[in-house]
């Protein structure tokens, strides 16, 4: 009701802080309590609340009517009654939700590691099948998981210095920058950006890595400092070799800001999703050109590729996983913090649903980011054994058990069938220990203070920080050991049972003082509800138990003082302590051990990890009271046990410093499967001669001619299509220097030469004209009928835009043009006859959704059949398993019941003719029984599966493609290989398409859109949630369209105006 709202912030307050004293202002007549007053909070509390039964909350809803004494107290009762029971009820209805979701899940996922078990075991000899047996039996062994024996890897160490490896970092949201950060400015500039800035600088510094480059987004806004839209930012100067000198102009770690998104607007991460496609190319075009660069300086002429590709949270994974695939090189995964953790989390407050989750987390997109990271990354990073079993368990993209059968399978030289989980080790943060000083036994070490604050003898006292004095103020004896606590005041922290567990403990408070760092706060009253209500109870707590003089709690403190307070506390002979109910991973419990305190912690999560490095300290059930007060007398009583922990954190700390990271990072990046473009010696310009050299892929026009002048030494430097006719009415002297650099140019032998697959014609001209163009016209027109065959109206439309292409003289002799199709390259040639256009008027075919590419004129085989690409066809051979995934679609599209009955036959008939080597086909002859792209994709990934699933042809056909395949990747792998750009390219589709469609009008590259050509596509089997408004920019300037039935005029004029825009 519209009158009512305060209502529902007072009970939400309720629910959120479990009763705060809110005390009624007029007295009541009726006593429903010993009391005399009638408090209305505790009464709902406890009688409405805490009771989950409908019928209950009905019950006492009654009773409130019966108490009513006055008209505005029966009318607030009733509203506050009725809307607890609507809130108890929605969270009813949400936490049965969520347990048949998790039941389902639970079910699916035990489904498929049977699956994939079954499948694996076909191909075992009887004793083998008792091992694979074995080795699912041990994986459910809990104490077993992920227990890692490095003694097979070779340690990374200095002898690796002659490497010069390039390292490629992605961190996209918040604000990144090496100098004074502003940390805590929202909450997408946190710890995430410290982390990454400081490991580019210590991986920088590490023998045999000559550069690492840190991707951002470069922001240019009025809202922000002007320094996060430089373009470079250095982190650091390169390592210098033995003799001091520096190895390189171009090593060092750098910040690399890519422009994507909005320019003038900074954008919270949530926002970013439409335009990762868009930072992904101008990450493309970047690393090309410093691979070129490094090439020059360390490669001897060779392009030099990142070593690997390292993604840091979702919308990082996802960018990586396109750019890795892009350049075929390795991928890494850090989540930081992970959507389905947090989903379940908010799911389990059940304040919203699922569906308003979404809208304000983008929580959905999130989730299938990270799913598609873990499709590509061959290694996951995490801080703690906790977030892989508790946190990465709950994805599709990872099963523990299957993991591990897939590995001991792998180490034995067993074929998996395609089947892959990635890598997950265990490699905690690090951190700088340069301004720590590891003190030995002196009066500070001995707690003695009176040396400090002034001793009995009458001597001055030291200087002393600020903060020391403003802890010590509180304490009746500050000499006494300090039990500290360092944490924001959040429920989850638990700080209320520490100081419950001090006060009911009279041997601890006499022993020691407890000093609670809580954050800042200037007001209570000001705080959110949470913290205050925390806050509130431990002042109580102090109250109750008389903890005057006993315990300290600052209102504030800075940063910089949090050293201080560690060495105070270390000082005294004190303890450090961390109850939290669960700890992700627990930085302070490092900084506190770097400093000299022994540590109390919880035993749920990070902590475990840390104690069995380091060993100094006890852990303990963070909901035992007596145990959290036994672990702090031992420590504090037993003075030899807080001697052994303090020097045992000290010895064991260096695990946790930079270096030590990075050396581990180094480690085992380097036990991954290493991959890196193969045509890398192979390049388009052996076969132009020195003086071509000078050229560049930029055409100038110069009296009717198109002559490519370089600036940056690129081989590939003139323009095929150069007409030296034209040229006879120029310049002389602009014509002699034109004809003695074609003189150069080897003419075509006609000699054959035999190769992979089949002969190739014009071994002189294997490489396609498509490296001399400037910019590529591609024609992605998905428009069929019901049967999934070309409409007619199709071919007027290719007619007219190839007219369109060639109006325009000068810009036709540098424009390639492209077809991309779901359809096998035979039914494209086809189409292509009955419009009357020859194949050799396209450049490129893109054919089979992007599993297979084609450059006519270049690539034929004896017969004059085109040949596809070989390089792309190893490019995505990535994971790729053609036999076990045929057979596993097959079972996932035929319901268990209906496979051996004709009675229900299967949704699904396979496509023998659209078929290829990286392309599994079928005919969809029952799309209402088909199952979902998402879904389909959930179940292949929970079988240990990573492909690129489609429905395409109007829903009449479904293709599964490796996962480095698709119409979108095709295009950069044309850059990758050609040096086109992508933003040079312009894709014209309809208004809908087949199931990537979505990926294929996003980017850097143009976009021409046709309106009312394509009347059916394939998007209604893509997904149950709609996510497109968080893939494709909303009113992009990269995209324009144009109505239906226009001319070819009317087509190179918006592609002319489209050429101009720019993000």
């Amino acid at each position: 009701m519209a009158g009512n709202e305060w209502i529902n912030g007072y009970l939400e307050a309720i629910l959120d802080s479990g009763a705060a004293a809110i005390e009624e202002q007029k007295p009541a007549t009726v006593s429903l309590r010993e009391t005399g007053h009638f408090n209305p909070t505790k009464y709902f509390v406890e009688e409405v609340v805490t009771g989950v039964d409908e019928t209950d909350l009905h019950r006492t809803w009654i009773k409130v009517v019966a108490t009513r004494n006055t008209r505005e107290r029966s009318s607030r009762l009733e509203n506050m009654c009725w809307r607890i029971w609507h809130l108890t009820r929605k969270k009813k209805q949400l936490e049965w939700e969520e347990l048949q979701r998790l039941a389902k899940r639970r079910w699916e996922r035990e489904q498929g590691r049977r699956d994939a078990t079954e499948d694996l075991s076909e191909d075992l000899s009887e004793g083998e099948k008792g091992d694979a047996l074995g080795e699912l039996v041990q994986a459910e062994t809990p104490r077993k998981t992920f227990q890692r024996n490095l003694s097979n890897l070779e340690v990374w160490s200095d002898d690796k210095q002659e490497k010069k490896l390039y390292i490629v970092l992605i961190s996209l949201h918040g604000l990144v920058r090496g100098e004074n950060m502003e940390l805590g400015r929202d909450s997408d500039t946190g710890g995430q950006v410290k982390y990454v800035v400081e490991l580019s600088r210590a991986l920088a510094k590490m023998p045999g890595v000559y550069r690492v480059d840190l991707f951002t987004r470069q922001i240019s806004s009025p809202e922000v400092d002007w320094s996060y839209g430089e373009p470079t930012d250095m982190l650091t100067a390169g390592a210098e070799d033995a003799d001091g000198n520096d190895v390189g102009e171009s090593s060092g770690a750098y910040i690399i800001r890519i422009p994507f998104g909005p320019r003038d607007k900074y954008l919270r991460k949530e926002l970013l999703w439409p335009y990762i496609q868009e930072f992904v190319d101008g990450a493309l075009a970047h690393v090309l050109n410093m691979s070129k660069v490094l090439g020059e300086q360390i490669g001897g002429g060779h392009p030099v590729w990142p070593y690997v590709i390292h993604g840091h949270y979702a919308d990082a994974g996802d960018s990586a996983a396109l750019l890795s695939g892009a350049l075929n090189v390795p991928m890494v995964l850090t989540g930081h913090s992970l959507g389905r953790n947090k989903l379940e989390q908010l799911l389990k407050q059940g304040r919203q649903s699922k569906e308003d989750i979404n809208s304000t987390y983008k929580i959905m997109r999130r989730i299938e980011a990270e799913e598609l990271s873990l499709d590509a990354a061959e290694l996951v990073i995490t801080s703690t054994k906790q977030e892989i079993e508790e946190q990465w368990g709950l994805y599709d993209g990872f099963d523990v058990k299957l993991e591990k059968v897939l590995r001991a399978r792998a180490r034995r030289g067993v074929n998996c069938h395609g089947r892959y989980m990635p890598r997950m080790v265990v490699i905690p943060p690090g951190m700088d220990f340069s301004n720590v000083v590891v003190q030995e036994d002196g009066p500070e070490v001995d707690g003695e203070l009176a040396t400090l604050i002034g001793g009995s003898d009458g001597s001055s006292p030291k200087a002393i920080p600020a903060i020391w004095s403003e802890v010590m103020r509180f304490l009746t004896n500050p000499h006494k050991p300090m039990i500290l606590a360092l944490s924001r005041p959040d429920p989850k922290k638990n700080i209320t049972t520490l100081v419950k567990a001090f006060g009911e403990c009279r041997p601890l408070r006499e022993l020691a003082n407890l000093t609670l760092i809580m954050g800042n706060r200037d007001d209570i009253d000001e705080m959110s509800g949470g913290n205050a209500s925390v806050l509130i109870t431990v002042l109580k707590l102090i109250d109750k138990y008389d903890l005057y003089g006993l315990v300290a709690y600052p209102k504030h403190h800075k940063q910089s003082d949090v050293p201080d307070i560690y060495r105070l506390a270390a000082n005294t002979k004190g303890v450090f302590i961390n109850p939290a109910l669960v700890e992700p991973f627990g930085l302070t419990l490092i900084e506190a051990a770097a400093h000299g305190l022994p540590m109390v912690a919880t035993r749920n999560g990070g902590p475990v990890d840390i104690q069995r490095a380091l060993n100094n300290g006890l852990l303990v059930d963070p909901h035992d009271q007596q145990a959290i007060a036994d672990a702090l007398l031992k420590l504090v009583s037993e003075k030899n046990l807080w001697h052994d922990c303090r020097k045992n954190g000290w010895k064991n700390i260096h695990l946790y410093s930079w270096p030590e990271h990075c050396r581990t990072y180094l480690t085992r990046v380097a036990a991954c499967r290493m991959r890196h473009p193969q045509w890398q010696t192979d390049t388009p310009g052996d076969e132009i001669t020195a003086e071509e050299l000078s050229f560049n892929d930029s055409l100038k026009d110069v009296q009717d001619m198109s002559l490519r002048l370089s600036v940056d030494g690129d081989k590939s430097s003139l323009n095929g299509s150069l007409d030296p006719v034209t040229a006879s009415s120029g310049d002389p002297e602009l014509q002699d220097q034109v004809k003695r650099v074609l003189s150069k140019i080897k003419k075509p032998e006609t000699n054959s030469k035999d190769t992979e697959g089949g002969k190739l014609e014009n071994v002189a001209s294997k490489y396609p004209i498509l490296r001399r163009r400037r910019r590529l016209i591609v024609v992605a027109l998905d428009c069929y009928d019901s049967e999934g065959v070309p409409e007619k109206k199709i071919v007027q439309i290719v007619q007219d835009i190839l007219q369109a292409v060639r109006l325009d003289i000068q810009t036709a002799r540098v424009t390639g043009l492209a077809i991309s199709t779901a359809m096998p390259v035979s039914e494209t040639i086809e189409f292509l006859k009955s419009a009357k256009v020859q194949v050799n008027d396209f450049d490129a075919l893109i054919c089979s959704s992007g599993s297979e590419v084609y450059y006519p004129g270049t690539y034929t085989e004896e017969d004059g059949k085109l040949f596809p690409d070989p390089d792309y066809a190893s490019h995505i051979d990535y994971r790729w398993g053609y036999e076990g995934l045929k057979k596993t679609i097959w079972k996932l599209m035929t319901p268990e019941e209906e496979e051996n009955s004709n009675l229900y036959p299967s949704p699904i008939e396979e496509d023998v003719k659209s078929s290829n080597a990286h392309c599994v086909a079928y005919f969809v002859k029952d799309p209402s029984k088909a199952k979902r792209v998402d879904d389909l994709r959930q179940k292949l990934r929970m079988r240990g599966l990573r492909c690129h699933p489609m429905y395409c042809r109007n829903s009449t056909r479904m293709q599964v493609v490796p996962l480095l395949a698709s119409r979108a990747q095709a295009l950069r792998y044309l850059f990758v290989r050609w040096r086109l750009n992508v933003a040079n390219m312009f894709v014209i589709a309809g208004e809908s398409g087949d199931t990537d469609y979505e990926e294929l009008i996003s980017g850097a590259h143009k976009t021409l859109i046709i309106k009312e050509i394509v009347a059916n596509g394939s998007e209604g089997l893509l997904r149950t949630t709609d996510l497109r408004d968080d893939i494709v920019p909303v009113d992009s300037p990269l995209v324009t369209c144009i109505k239906g039935g226009a001319t070819a005029d009317e087509i190179a004029n918006a592609l002319k105006a489209l050429s101009k825009a720019s993000l």
